[in-house]
C-alpha cells in the first residue's frame, strides 16, 4: 500500500470508496474504513466465512507496515519512477494476498470476502477479485472520489497476480484441512485444480 502511496497515480478502489462516502457524510476518512470493514466481515455472514486470527492479524500489520513504508519509501517524481513503483506496489500486493491467504491463518476482510465469494459461486479468485475492486470503484468514484489510471490498474491486475501466486503458495498439510476457515481451503484447492 505504501508503494502505491509514493507512485501517486491512484490509490486503490476501497480508498476511492472512503473518500467518496467522506463526501457524502460527516465521518473521518479513519471512520469509515473502519465501518466499512465491519460491513465486510458482516458479509462474511452468508458466506458461511469466520474471522480469525489472520482475520486480526491483517488489519493490526497492516496499519503498522503502511506507516513503516511511508516512512522509509521516499517520493518519486518522475513519472517513469511513478509508473515502475505502481507497477512493484500492485504485483506486491497480489503477491502478499496470496501469501498470507495461502498460509490458511484466514485472511483479512476484503479478502475473506473473496475467498468466499469464489467458493460460494465457485468463480476463480481472479474473476472475483476483479469484480469486487471494479464495484467498489465505480461506486466510489460515483460518490466522489477521485481515481487514477493506478486505481484502475489495480483494480484489473491484483486478482490475476493473486490468483496466479495462491496456489504457489497454499499450505497443503494435514492441519489445514481440519481448520476451522474452511472456505479458503476450498477456495485455494478449487484454484490449484482449475490452475
Amino acid at each position: 500500500m505504501s508503494v502505491l502511496v509514493r507512485a501517486a497515480l491512484g490509490v486503490n478502489p476501497w480508498s476511492v470508496l472512503y473518500e467518496g462516502l467522506q463526501h457524502q457524510t460527516s465521518l473521518s476518512f479513519g471512520t469509515i474504513s473502519a465501518v466499512v470493514g465491519l460491513l465486510v466481515l458482516l458479509g462474511w455472514i452468508p458466506l458461511r466465512q469466520k474471522p480469525t486470527l489472520g482475520t486480526v492479524a491483517n488489519i493490526a500489520v497492516l496499519a503498522v507496515a503502511s506507516d513503516l513504508g511511508l516512512a522509509l519509501i521516499p517520493a518519486v517524481t518522475t513519472l517513469a519512477g511513478q509508473m515502475m513503483l505502481l507497477l512493484l506496489g500492485i504485483a506486491l500486493n497480489g503477491f502478499a494476498v496470496a501469501v498470507y491467504v495461502g498460509a490458511r491463518f484466514g485472511p483479512g476482510p476484503r479478502d475473506g470476502l473473496m475467498t468466499g465469494l469464489s467458493h460460494r459461486t465457485g468463480g476463480s479468485v481472479r474473476l472475483v477479485r476483479t469484480l469486487l475492486e471494479v464495484t467498489v470503484l465505480l461506486v466510489g468514484w460515483a460518490l466522489g472520489g477521485r481515481a487514477g489510471v493506478g486505481t484502475l490498474l489495480y483494480a484489473l491486475l491484483v486478482g490475476p497476480i493473486t490468483q496466479f501466486f495462491l496456489p504457489r503458495f497454499a499450505y497443503r498439510g494435514r492441519r489445514a484441512a481440519q481448520a476451522a476457515e474452511v472456505h479458503t481451503v476450498g477456495a485455494a484447492e478449487k484454484l490449484e485444480r482449475a490452475v
